[in-house]
Order: structure tokens, then C-alpha cells, then sequence
């Protein structure tokens, strides 16, 4: 880990209309050392030199301050993106907590993507911030094995720690879901594990799984994935699929249509628009409210 310098850590994001909706894109924590095999970051058009060490922005809680008090237009501040806001030093520093202590200080929201139940211990300030502007909470869960988890997830807190994370999550009254994703081909592309993911999201009380049945591969990140799957099944891969980078499972059709019916069934939403227009409903009906 180490300190480096920053002029800007919030930017402006233009809604894409494919996923979640945010104004403003926050992060705090460069690079990232939880070690999963698949992480679309490492890629090199995002140049980050050793992905694995993680590089903290330097007076990174004055900048958002100050950020934060001159924006004019109020919005929800996304973070995890790029890298996971709750990596192991987040615990020591407590730069996601005070960022998020700040956007409620501001009045804006908070979008969080994340793979560790450290986002627990910031439930009481999430509350807060969920009182007068949204909070979208999201935990990626690949398996529902903690066993090849470990394997895809090497430095992470396994899949049954974040079930129970988000079981914390809706009991607190707060916005979360999973993000399904990415499901590689042939490792863990399984109707049951697909299943076992929708049911125990479903015991947890989660609001919505947004899935996407494969994984996305370029150049700096193939090959990192590559090498960390058994030599038949990359061989596989790059028979396959090449430089493509889409690279969908060939059970993509079939899980998805077992996936809408589970989530159908337990009341789960699982399409964007209604991911986003549920998570904001509240604080428009109060807005216009206002006026």
C-alpha cells in the first residue's frame, strides 16, 4: 500500500440507461488486493501498473469535502467501480466511513459496490444517509461455494460471510442486493449454482440480483485469468472465444430463464430500470412532494 497525490477524487457520471444510476463516481482506493482471477480492472486500458498494491489518495477526505460543497446539483456519490472501497485497509484508515459521513453531512446518496462485509460496521451512518437520499447497496456473490470462491476470490471474505452481510443489510432497513456476476464458462456457469445464489439471496431479504452470464475479457486481464484456470479449461477459452471480449456461457439462455423464474417467484427484482426506479421512488415521491 502506499499515499499518492490527487487534485479530484468525485467526477460527474452521465446515466447509461444499462446500469445502476449514480451523479457522481468516487474513488478513494486505487488498485486492489483482494485477488480475484477475473477482475475487469486489471485491464490495461485502465493503466494501473501492479493492480495488486493499493495506492490511497492523499487528503482524500478534504478533497470530497471540499468537492462536495461546491456541487450545486445534489445527487447519489457512487464508489467500488474500479476498486472494492471496503479492501483490507479500510479497516485501519476508515476512508469509505468518512466519505460517507461527509455525503450525509451534504445532503447527497451513496451507491456502494463491494465484496467484504466490513460495509456492516457503516450501517449506522448508511441509515442516516438513506433518511433523506437514496442508498443502493451492492455485494457481488460469483458462487454460492465458499470452496471455489477461495479459488476465484483469493483474498476475499467467502460467499456465506456476505449472505450474512446482507442479511444485516435489509434488516437495517437498507436498499441491497447482488451482483451475479461475472459467471465464468464451464467453472461456474451451473443451474445449481445459480439456484443456491437466488435462495440464499432470497433468505437474506434481498432486494435485487442483477446477473450477467459470463465474464468480459481484455488485453491485461486475459491473460491473468487465463493463468489462473486449470490448463484445459483455459485451453477451452481460447479456442472459443480468442480476443473476444464478450465471453457468455454456452448455459447462458437456460440459466437466465431458471434465474427470472426464482427471482420471479421471490419477489426479487432482476432488470435494471426497475432496480433503479424502485431504489429512487421514495425521494422523487417526496420531492415532488416539495413542490
Amino acid at each position: 500500500m502506499e499515499f499518492v497525490p490527487a487534485k479530484t477524487i468525485l467526477t460527474r457520471v452521465k446515466p447509461s440507461g444499462y446500469w445502476f444510476e449514480y451523479e457522481y463516481n468516487m474513488n478513494i482506493y486505487r488498485g486492489c488486493n483482494q485477488g480475484c482471477i477475473y477482475c475487469d480492472s486489471r485491464s490495461e486500458c485502465y493503466h494501473i501498473d501492479d493492480f495488486d498494491r493499493v495506492r490511497i489518495k492523499q487528503d482524500s477526505l478534504r478533497l470530497i469535502e471540499t468537492e462536495l460543497q461546491k456541487k450545486r446539483i445534489k445527487g447519489v456519490v457512487g464508489t467500488g467501480a474500479m476498486s472494492d472501497p471496503y479492501n483490507p485497509f479500510e479497516k485501519k484508515y476508515q476512508l469509505t466511513r468518512g466519505a460517507l459521513e461527509l455525503i450525509d453531512r451534504y445532503g447527497f446518496g451513496a451507491s456502494i459496490a463491494t465484496k467484504s462485509d466490513l460495509i456492516v460496521r457503516d450501517i449506522d451512518v448508511l441509515q442516516r444517509i438513506a433518511a433523506h437520499d437514496p442508498v443502493l447497496l451492492k455485494m457481488t456473490i460469483t458462487t454460492a461455494d465458499d470452496e471455489l470462491c477461495r479459488q476465484l476470490e483469493q483474498h476475499v471474505v467467502p460467499s456465506s460471510k456476505r449472505f450474512a452481510a446482507l442479511k444485516q443489510l435489509h434488516d437495517a432497513g437498507l436498499f441491497c442486493g447482488i451482483l451475479l456476476m461475472p459467471i465464468l464458462p464451464y467453472v461456474n456457469d451451473s443451474l445449481e449454482n445459480i439456484e443456491a445464489i437466488v435462495e440464499q439471496g432470497a433468505a437474506a431479504g434481498v432486494d435485487f440480483i442483477y446477473p450477467y452470464f459470463g465474464v468480459t475479457m481484455r488485453d491485461g486481464q486475459r491473460e491473468h485469468l487465463l493463468a489462473h484456470l486449470p490448463a484445459e479449461i483455459a485451453a477451452q477459452y481460447r479456442r472459443e472465444f480468442g480476443n473476444r471480449y464478450e465471453c457468455n456461457s454456452p448455459n447462458a439462455k437456460q440459466l437466465y430463464q431458471r434465474f427470472k423464474q426464482l427471482c420471479d417467484r421471490y419477489g426479487i427484482l432482476y432488470r435494471m430500470a426497475d432496480i433503479n426506479r424502485v431504489y429512487k421512488a421514495k425521494y422523487v415521491q417526496e420531492q415532488i412532494q416539495l413542490f
